[in-house]
């Protein structure tokens, strides 16, 4: 069982739309449960709207100091959506110290990378809890913005996922309509919405499987 951590002490780095839509695409072959340890309890109000429509678990509220328990619980993976601000550094810390992985989306505007910076040097690092940043929120209209923003990434010498999430509306719109990635109404930009979540989860069960040969 892995347990993943999806953090940023930035608010809107996307923490919760990565939780949701890469347990969707973990669902479709794996036993996975979603843990909101948030108190702005985004993924809360994300699932309470989806109600019984969601492909995994959801258990709101999880204290977390007890996620260490939730590992005789059976599933094959479990998320984590935590705060997103420096107030809870307390509750990050407490999942960092049970997570065998974290996933740390980020926008790619240059002030969102602070943040970013600090949440790894401060909390991260120290946990050596095995990480990679996550680019979200990719404008594609914008010319150069991914590109630039994997070059800042990568100078900074930090690990980072080869793939990136783009932006698209239907994202934003599907916490109101209670759908996660793989729910989504087929069309062309959804078939590459979704794509961009299968390649991030692929590269993920990549990590841990030369991880594990290790």
């Amino acid at each position: 069982m892995k347990l993943v951590a999806v953090t940023n002490q930035k608010g809107g780095a996307g923490k919760t739309t990565t939780t949701m839509n890469l347990a969707a695409i973990a669902a479709e072959n794996s036993r996975v449960l979603v843990v909101d340890v948030d108190p702005q309890q985004s993924t809360t109000w994300w699932a309470t709207t989806a109600g019984e429509s969601l492909p995994f678990d959801f258990a709101p509220e999880t204290d977390a100091s007890n996620l260490s328990r939730l590992r005789a619980l059976p599933f094959d993976v479990i998320f984590v959506d935590t705060p997103g601000n420096l107030t809870d550094s307390k509750i990050l810390a407490s999942v960092l110290s049970v997570a065998d992985f974290a996933i740390i989306p980020t926008e790619p505007e240059a002030l969102c990378i602070p943040p970013m910076v600090r949440t790894i040097r401060t909390l991260v690092e120290p946990s050596e809890t095995p990480y990679r940043v996550l680019l979200s929120k990719i404008d594609m209209r914008v010319p150069g913005q991914l590109e630039d923003a994997e070059a800042l990434i990568d100078s900074l010498e930090v690990p980072r996922f080869n793939r990136a999430i783009r932006k698209y509306k239907i994202h934003s719109d599907a916490p109101i309509d209670g759908k996660v990635v793989t729910q989504y109404a087929e069309s062309r930009q959804t078939a590459k919405a979704i794509d961009d979540y299968r390649a991030v989860a692929l590269e993920l069960m990549t990590i841990w499987a030369h991880a594990g040969a290790a």
